[in-house]
């Protein structure tokens, strides 16, 4: 059972994350022709010398409809005050309804969340060029918090899906690193805590579907990929515990790769993309030391 004090103090983390309001992007385009088929642009403030690292942010949410990339925008204007430009990217999660016998809205479509990172991230180069000529695209970097550290992970790593999947690279993306917030990183460890309902086994259409599809759509099972790869994780987080993470990367190990496991004490879930907490600031120096 959950220590009461542990839920209060999550709450309180979750009340102050998204306690800021939202922030405008400098530009947006589309990617594709459905509404969630988009991105948005944050130019670095400030004067800068010279094109800057591009930070792909990729928000959490469990995969479901509520929660879309304007919580996030925060973070991505933090970032973009750091000096970063940044891309903050949307993609279709779960239907808004719950599906018959389940609770609360469903995590993620398959195959339709995949397509979507897969193709943001294909047109990122030619629209980060035209809405954001300060960004230099030589120097990437992903991060995504909970589900979206997932979909991070997953991005990083589409040159090693299976030969038989759609959205296989045939060379590693050409990125700096991957920065992972809390993610969603190892399905089988996710879905034995209980980690946001079932979340992972939804997005993969269901539990009848889960061993399946997991090749394809678990990051622990996508190792190695030489990828530069970094994860910070609060030790108090009650919503993705740290031994997803540890998973992650005891799993990397295995394959012969290291990941950077940053853990903070006394934080938990939510303070990763809070611009008002500490935690935050570390998030943006781990992306800088993969950035520049």
């Amino acid at each position: 059972m959950t220590d009461p004090a542990a839920v209060e103090r999550d709450a309180a983390e979750a009340t102050s994350a998204f306690s800021h309001p939202a922030v405008a992007p400098d530009a947006s385009a589309a990617y594709g022709e459905h509404p969630d088929q988009v991105v948005d642009f944050y130019a670095p403030r400030g004067e800068t010398r010279g094109p800057v690292p591009l930070v792909v942010v990729l928000h959490g949410g469990a995969w479901r409809a509520p929660y879309d990339r304007q919580h996030v925008t925060p973070f991505a204007d933090f970032l973009a005050r750091q000096g970063f430009a940044v891309a903050n990217v949307e993609y279709r999660r779960g239907r808004s309804l719950p599906q018959q016998g389940s609770e609360g809205p469903v995590a993620g479509r398959w195959p339709e969340t995949f397509d979507d990172v897969a193709a943001a991230l294909d047109a990122l180069p030619g629209l980060a060029a035209a809405a954001l000529p300060q960004a230099d695209l030589r120097r990437v970097v992903v991060t995504g918090h909970s589900a979206g550290g997932h979909l991070a992970l997953w991005a990083a790593a589409r040159h090693v899906l299976p030969y038989e999947s759609p959205w296989r690279l045939p060379a590693p993306p050409p990125l700096r690193g991957v920065v992972a917030l809390a993610p969603i990183a190892d399905f089988a460890v996710a879905e034995e805590l209980g980690v946001c309902g079932g979340a992972s086994a939804q997005l993969l259409g269901g539990p009848e579907h889960f061993e399946a599809r997991l090749p394809s759509a678990d990051p622990a099972s996508l190792l190695p990929t030489g990828i530069a790869t970094a994860v910070v994780q609060g030790r108090d987080d009650i919503v993705v515990p740290q031994q997803v993470a540890e998973a992650y990367v005891a799993a990397a190990a295995r394959a012969g790769e290291m990941v950077g496991l940053t853990l903070l004490d006394g934080v938990g879930h939510f303070p990763l993309i809070d611009p008002a907490a500490d935690a935050c600031a570390v998030v943006s120096e781990e992306i800088a030391q993969l950035a520049w």
